[in-house]
This record gives C-alpha cells, structure tokens and sequence, in this order.
C-alpha cells in the first residue's frame, strides 16, 4: 500500500471518542461550539478556516469521498455535532470551501477544493470536488504505482485503475471515473500517458 505524503494535512488535537458507526475519530476543537461560528477577526478567522480544511480534508480521506454537496453535507456528523447541537451554516460552508479553493499564494486554502458547475443557477455553488490529494499528486502517485507493478507501456482500463483487484488497499480505490480523468490529465499534458476510449470505457496507457 502506498505510503502518504507530507502534502496530506496534519492532524488536529483528537478527542477520545468517535461517532457510530463512523470509525472517525473528531478533533477536540469539532466539540467546541465557536467553532461553527466564522468568526470576524481576520486573524482568528484564518486559523478557524485553515482547521475547517484541515478537518475536511481528513474525512474525506478517511472516507473516501471526494465530493461534497454541501445542502446535503450539513447535516452529516462532519458539519452537525448533536451532542452539543451545534450545525454549520450553509454560508459558512460556502466560504470555508471557497477559502480551500484559493492558491496558498493568494491566501487561501492551497486548492484543496474545486468547484463543481452543475448547470444549475449561474454562480451557484452547491457542490465541490475535495482535493486530500490534489490531481497532480494523485497522478504522481498511480504513475508511481503503475511504474512499481510493471506495467508502463500496458493499456490499463480506469475500472481496473479503481477497482480492480491489483489496486484493493491503495488509497485511489473507488475513484470517481471523473476523478481519476481530472486527476490523469497532467500527465496527458506532458506525454506521460494517454487516455484512449469514450466516457465509462476509457483506458490509460503510460510512458
């Protein structure tokens, strides 16, 4: 199984108890009720935000998931701690989400988090893709792991990519064909694989 690397975000303060059945283990910062209230202060802000991302970005991988629509997020343990009743805002979702989206260099999140255009109403923002890798480093990791099984130069479908039996315990198991797509295309772009076929049949061969 791949190792994780050090552009994974670190771990909050944890508590010791989890939410059944989730295995999930909250920091102790998720039982203080401040915390679902994005504060005014710049300073204190940037610190609530970056713990957000951090918090999401770890549920996220714990899980598996790498979209999140927000309406219906909230009211999952992540945004909805019932022992203390306290809930996320849905505008507090949108800005904590717009902030992982920002370039580390502009001051945000390091593009942890990427808008998704469903088609709805222009501008509206419901749904996003969760970056606990971003695709560059998603690429870099099945490039690596494709080098190690020897298999360069073999046309691999993106079923066997992300379910076959080769790759059960690596951590892209289950990806969204999507997902993967997105996350490839950087190698694409620089003549390191090539992606054959049409949407639920494609295949990867790489160099």
């Amino acid at each position: 199984m791949s190792s994780l690397p050090s552009s994974l975000p670190p771990t909050l303060p944890s508590s010791s108890t989890t939410t059944k059945p989730d295995t999930f283990t909250f920091p102790l910062i998720h039982s203080f009720p401040p915390f679902y209230t994005l504060q005014r202060t710049l300073l204190t802000l940037h610190s609530q935000l970056t713990k957000w991302s951090i918090l999401i970005q770890r549920y996220h991988a714990h899980h598996h998931l790498y979209r999140l629509h927000l309406p219906t997020a909230l009211a999952s343990p992540l945004f909805h701690n019932t022992t203390i009743h306290k809930r996320l805002s849905l505008p507090s979702l949108v800005q904590i989400i717009e902030y992982m989206s920002i370039p580390e260099k502009d001051g945000g999140g390091g593009q942890r988090a990427e808008w998704i255009h469903t088609g709805g109403k222009t501008g509206e923002k419901t749904e996003a893709w969760i970056w606990w890798r971003r695709p560059e480093e998603w690429a870099e990791l099945i490039a690596a792991w494709v080098e190690d099984t020897g298999q360069k130069g073999i046309v691999l479908t993106f079923y066997e990519l992300v379910n076959g039996e080769a790759v059960k315990g690596e951590e892209w198991v289950g990806m969204e064909e999507h997902v993967l797509a997105r996350c490839l295309a950087g190698l694409v772009k620089r003549g390191k694989a090539q992606v054959f076929g049409e949407e639920g049949e494609k295949g990867v061969k790489f160099f």
